[in-house]
């Protein structure tokens, strides 16, 4: 990579690891739904405007369907899972059970997509399942309580991550990354507004809580987006997936700091092996053969 591509890279690592401790800050002030909407719609208004300044077509009337169907998976689902969250879950363990994210897309690609699960793959999958079990603290679980809940719509999120993921890849018409941006955040606010009124905010917000949206709506949504599209356009999407390996240290290092939470070697472990997991799915720890040499 570039050196200005890495920067972009660890940027938004940096940026949607801190997304995390956003979500812990507004969601048990706000509520869940009122956190999630707030984040698409501002989120969307802002790429909204942008795009339209600089006179670009965002194709709406071509791919609404396929923008509500994104939106639904991708943004309004998993906004709202997260946020249920972190009411309940420390900022930490909810940065390392995203990770899992691209192990379901490797599952769902080999039941629609007709994609092989070679052996290698499989010993990812299981060593990513390991370190979900891990983090999750399942053994022999005694009661499935709130954490429990908490730790199983984080895994839910992840999974709509991958569904969508696959809805993009079947999708046969070709969409505009910075249409499919904000069509989808637009998409997801109108799939949360009709359920706020059923959940409405808990409490007073305070300045903290404020800010947290704005930065959840601007940073984590409008500015990570125009970084990750960039990214993808100049280094390709399998290196943009590398962004993965880097959101869980950035998520835990911001929840030590400014949440004081702590960091223990089980949520270690489990990244590792998460991680790992991922990696070996996606081929990425395989070592550079040598070139044989002219006879």
């Amino acid at each position: 990579m570039k050196s200005t591509d890495l920067f972009s890279l660890f940027a938004l690592a940096a940026i949607w690891g801190a997304s995390f401790l956003f979500f812990r800050i507004a969601a048990p002030v706000l509520g869940p739904l009122v956190t999630a909407e707030l984040r698409a719609l501002l989120g969307g208004l802002a790429l909204l405007a942008w795009y339209r300044a600089t006179g670009m077509n965002l194709e709406f009337r071509e791919h609404w369907r396929a923008y509500l169907i994104i939106g639904t998976f991708n943004s309004a689902l998993p906004f709202c899972l997260f946020a249920f969250a972190s009411v309940h879950l420390s900022a930490s363990y909810a940065v390392i059970l995203n990770a899992s994210a691209p192990l379901w897309g490797a599952i769902f690609s080999a039941l629609w997509l007709d994609e092989r699960l070679t052996l290698r793959k499989l010993v990812g999958l299981l060593a990513g399942i390991a370190g979900v079990a891990l983090v999750m603290g399942f053994g022999v679980p005694e009661r499935f309580d709130m954490l429990g809940w908490a730790s199983a719509a984080c895994l839910l999120a992840t999974m709509c991550y991958a569904l969508a993921g696959i809805y993009m890849r079947k999708y046969r018409r070709p969409l505009k990354a910075q249409g499919l941006a904000t069509g989808s955040l637009l998409g997801a606010a109108l799939v949360i507004l009709p359920w706020v009124p059923f959940a409405p905010a808990r409490s007073e917000p305070t300045l903290a809580v404020a800010f947290s949206i704005l930065a959840l709506a601007l940073l984590c949504s409008t500015v990570a987006f125009v970084l990750y599209f960039r990214l993808i356009a100049n280094v390709g999407a399998t290196r943009a997936l590398t962004v993965t390996f880097l959101m869980p240290a950035f998520g835990m290092l911001w929840g030590a700091l400014l949440l004081g939470e702590h960091i223990t070697w089980v949520m270690l472990g489990g990244c590792g092996l998460i991680l790992a997991g991922t990696a070996l799915v996606f081929d990425l720890l395989r070592w550079p053969q040598r070139k044989p040499r002219p006879a």
